[in-house]
């Protein structure tokens, strides 16, 4: 009887150690998600953070929530404004947000919110480290093509309508640095030189904050530019 009390209590003791032991572990991964905010799926999205495992879902679900997305631009220090909505029909535009201070030329076009975190995000995370790392310079200005263009995809007659038609894409065309270099689409696509590893670093690093990103590697329609959106239909097409 004895025996048996005593395996009894050590079984008892065993599992309580083994519970302490799962307790501490899960007070650590809390501390640990609490100091990493960017691995963190429950802790509010914050542009100036590294990009981490939980980025990208909160991205994807500012998608279809425009006060949220504008409150993480907040949030995020990100200067913007907020433009009352333009158009009907299929070029409607109920989301109209204008980054400041952000280096697009010839002008900074408004573009839909999650549009301008996700050109933030890729702005701080990707672009200015490529133009250091690889290129030894800042970034001045990212040229564009546009964003607005109220037309159907390819600008035909029928088929589906762009994500340019409601401004929930932009082109880019190219990025002039600080020491007056111009790197350009359509002439330094090609090659191996450091023009072109450095296009190619950051089409790579748009992929993590857009739901689409279409290059020169895609079809000749983009030989002179990138073009980013945030269509879910076609999440994850990144050439």
């Amino acid at each position: 009887m004895a025996r048996t009390r005593s395996r009894s209590a050590r079984r008892s003791a065993g599992r309580l150690f083994a519970l302490l032991l799962l307790l501490a572990g899960a007070l650590a991964g809390w501390q640990w998600l609490k100091a990493h905010p960017e691995h963190n799926p429950w802790a509010p999205l914050d542009l100036s953070h590294p990009q981490g495992w939980a980025t990208r879902s909160k991205l994807v679900s500012l998608r279809t929530n425009v006060a949220e997305c504008r409150a993480v631009l907040a949030r995020s220090d990100v200067a913007f404004t907020a433009l009352a909505p333009e158009g009907e029909g299929p070029c409607a535009r109920t989301d109209r947000t204008q980054l400041g201070r952000y280096p697009l030329a010839p002008d900074t076009p408004p573009v839909t919110c999650p549009v301008a975190a996700a050109l933030e995000l890729w702005r701080r995370n990707t672009v200015s480290p490529a133009a250091r790392t690889i290129l030894g310079s800042e970034i001045k200005q990212i040229e564009h093509l546009g964003a607005f263009s109220c037309r159907r995809m390819y600008g035909g007659a029928d088929g589906p309508w762009s994500e340019h038609a409601t401004a929930n894409a932009i082109d880019i065309a190219a990025f002039v640095l600080a020491d007056g270099r111009r790197i350009s689409v359509l002439g330094d696509w090609d090659g191996d030189d450091e023009e072109a590893r450095f296009l190619r670093a950051v089409r790579d690093g748009a992929c993590g904050s857009f739901a689409t990103v279409l290059s020169p590697d895609y079809n000749a329609a983009h030989a002179d530019h990138f073009h980013f959106d945030q269509d879910d239909r076609w999440a994850g097409v990144c050439r």
